[in-house]
């Protein structure tokens, strides 16, 4: 019998184009849900191993064509993309177009840049069809068993689509609440799993530092991290990246079994480019993302691998002394570092949010964007309920930091967390995410910073002028430093 059931019309609940591993699995969370789905595959040798192995047996309809896909749905028909980002995305669209009807729904459900989805938006509205651009996170397993999704796009098409999404994504909180609920208008729901991302991105960098200085430091063995990271994630740390970290700390090389097999992974990090673009979007809106952006210059940095090779050759250091201290107490000083960074982390992500949301009008609710991050994704941990009680509490809140929550936890953190950089920069461990934090944590409760002498040198080769202290806010002012430069002066302006 063919792979192809086409012959039933009409019958599909939706399709989803992309038979990676975030499509396949996708596909079957549908379908375990009560749900026919259509699927296709540029390569069709795809479709047939799906349908005739994982899929068999269940509503799971092939399509070896764009035409055929789009006659096996139900109206008005809904079509879920899970492709590369780009390219890809641009040219399923087009397809797309040419057999689906005024109505009809696209959603792209990859990691795609917002201003793409921003312009998708309005080519798919000029058709007379409907757009989404869906933030999906949670890796396979999520995929399978219930990932965050972050929808965003037309409110018209959400009406359709929100029972289809609701009912695969995960669910969290004793009313089983969905980690999936509508965000706002354009690319908003590719902005949120951009910034999601660049969390991630600091998160794992914070936890690789943790790791590094407690094997580089202690000299402690991986099963010893590992029950260190067990016994974290029992309390304040509690999240999926410290429960598996947990478990990879102990996987043993299937070639070797005597040795571990994270320590015979290269030491270079790859990217696929969300952390860059939070951080990009937080350079064009004026936001300190610093210790995201760090996390993602680490990445870099890791991936010079010959040269830091080289470099480790001839650059000299402070040699890693024997430590003699109370290893217990540094073990948790660590714990009160990654903890007191990590808040950090979420407060640069979300005042990022809200900034993007005030330039674009989204509308964004940030309680529920926690609240979507609760369970399903990669960032997932009961520290995120935290953050949905803030802005429950405080829907205009400025920073996290500022939350009768994290205002004590920071400072039950602090000493130990100054500690930790102060232990790394001593013995020469670089521990970059955890000083970026720091140093942000430092300049935020500042309420005088050295920008005052910037400013001065600023006017001084520039003639960009300066605010006074001692006059109204928004007046501008120029020196004439040297008595050579005249009184005319720089507009002024930010970018």
């Amino acid at each position: 019998m063919s792979a192809y059931t086409v012959e039933k019309k009409g019958t599909a609940d939706i399709g989803v184009i992309g038979l990676a591993v975030m499509g396949e699995n996708l596909i079957l969370n549908f379908e375990s849900r009560g749900l026919t789905v259509a699927c296709h595959n540029r390569t069709t040798a795809k479709i047939d191993n799906f349908v005739q192995g994982r899929a068999e047996g269940k509503s799971i309809v092939g399509a070896a064509t764009l035409e055929d896909l789009a006659s096996s749905l139900k109206a008005p028909r809904v079509v879920m993309l899970m492709v590369q980002a780009g390219k890809v995305v641009d040219i399923y669209i087009e397809k797309l177009l040419k057999v689906l009807s005024p109505g009809d729904i696209i959603i792209d459900g990859g990691n795609s840049n917002f201003i793409d989805t921003n312009r998708r938006a309005i080519q798919v509205a000029d058709a007379k069809l409907l757009f989404m651009g869906c933030g999906v996170s949670g890796g396979e397993e999520g995929a399978l068993k219930g990932p965050s999704i972050m929808p965003g796009g037309s409110r018209e098409a959400w009406g359709t689509v929100k029972p289809l999404l609701q009912a695969i994504c995960a669910r969290v909180t004793e009313a089983k609440q969905p980690c999936c609920e509508y965000i706002g208008e354009g690319g908003s729901g590719h902005y949120v799993k951009t910034v999601h991302n660049g969390i991630e991105y600091g998160d794992i960098q914070l936890i690789c530092e943790a790791y590094h200085i407690l094997k580089t430091r202690l000299g402690l063995t991986n099963p010893e991290i590992s029950a260190i990271f067990a016994e974290w994630n029992e309390g304040l740390l509690d999240s999926y990246l410290i429960e598996i970290t947990r478990d990879i700390l102990v996987k043993r090389d299937d070639e070797n079994p005597d040795d571990f097999l994270v320590d015979k992974i290269l030491d270079t990090a790859g990217q696929k480019g969300t952390g860059k673009w939070t951080a990009i979007s937080a350079l064009d809106l004026g936001v300190p993302v610093t210790m995201i952006g760090e996390a993602v210059l680490s990445r870099c940095l890791s991936a010079q691998k010959e040269e830091r090779v080289v470099a480790a050759t001839i650059l000299s250091g402070p040699p890693v002394e024997e430590f003699k201290g109370d290893k217990k107490a540094f073990i948790n000083d660590v714990r009160d570092a990654l903890y007191a960074s990590k808040i950090i982390s979420y407060a640069q992500g979300f005042t990022l949010l809200k900034k993007a949301n005030e330039e674009y009008k989204w509308g964004m609710d940030f309680s529920s964007v926690a609240l979507m991050w609760r369970g399903g994704c990669i960032i997932r941990s009961n520290f995120l309920g935290n953050i949905s009680d803030a802005f429950t509490k405080d829907p205009e809140l400025k920073n996290l930091l500022l939350d009768d929550f994290f205002v004590p936890a920071i400072q039950n953190a602090q000493a130990g967390w100054r500690r930790t950089v102060g232990a790394g920069i001593a013995q020469g461990i670089p521990c970059p995410a955890f000083a970026s934090a720091l140093s942000y944590y430092d300049g935020y409760r500042s309420a005088r910073l050295p920008a005052n002498l910037l400013q001065a040198q600023r006017d001084f080769f520039g003639a960009h002028c300066f605010e006074r202290l001692d006059k109204p806010r928004g007046e501008t002012f120029h020196c004439n430093w040297t008595g050579r430069g005249g009184n005319t002066s720089s507009s002024t302006y930010n970018v």
